[in-house]
């Protein structure tokens, strides 16, 4: 089976991981016996290709429709993502400067600027920042463990505490967020179109 075709641009399963079997929306799966760093990042692109998949086709409205009391949007979502894929695999792991779609926000004035902001932007506009994201962050991981270290290896930026998290922590938070807020695209979707499933 080929790579995934991708909704939002090429969510598809990264080089890296070897995946190639893809479930029946596309997504890659991750391997059943596969290293600590393969499987990992396996159920790291699986939930990513599951973002791709719920926001795949929705226009301007599709992307900005609310759920009851909430302000969360699928639109937002995407954004907020792209956003912690760079803080986390650019900033945290190797030390980076903020990209420049985050480098001039003022964090203060609005820490939740990202959802925010997702409303004046176009759908094209969200998915490529996205996508564009993604793919870094692809890379950074890729280099990161060709330099050694493997999943042990420390993030160059500590925490305020003194801490300094792992890209296994990063990686594992990474999947915890990205499974959380999918279960919120669940019900977005669901809202804009009656389109469900897991």
């Amino acid at each position: 089976m080929g790579e995934a075709p991708s909704a939002a641009g090429g969510a598809g399963p990264a080089a890296s991981t070897g995946l190639t079997a893809l479930d029946p929306h596309g997504r890659p799966e991750a391997p059943v016996a596969g290293g600590e760093a393969a499987t990992l990042l396996g159920f790291l692109d699986f939930q990513r290709a599951t973002l791709a998949w719920k926001c795949a086709g929705l226009d301007e409205s599709g992307l900005a429709a609310t759920v009851g009391a909430s302000s969360m949007t699928l639109g937002g979502i995407l954004k907020h993502l792209a956003y912690v894929e760079d803080s986390w695999f650019s900033v945290s792991l190797h030390g980076a400067d903020a990209a420049p779609a985050w480098a001039g926000v003022d964090w203060t004035e609005d820490p939740d600027w990202e959802w925010h902001s997702a409303a004046g932007d176009s759908p094209e506009r969200l998915r490529a920042l996205w996508q564009e994201s993604v793919t870094r962050s692809r890379e950074l991981v890729a280099g990161a463990l060709a330099e050694g270290g493997g999943l042990e290896r420390p993030a160059r930026r500590a925490w305020p505490d003194g801490r300094t998290p792992s890209l296994r922590w990063i990686v594992v938070h990474m999947i915890e967020e990205y499974a959380r807020h999918n279960g919120h695209a669940d019900f977005l979707r669901e809202a804009v179109d009656g389109e469900t499933g897991e």
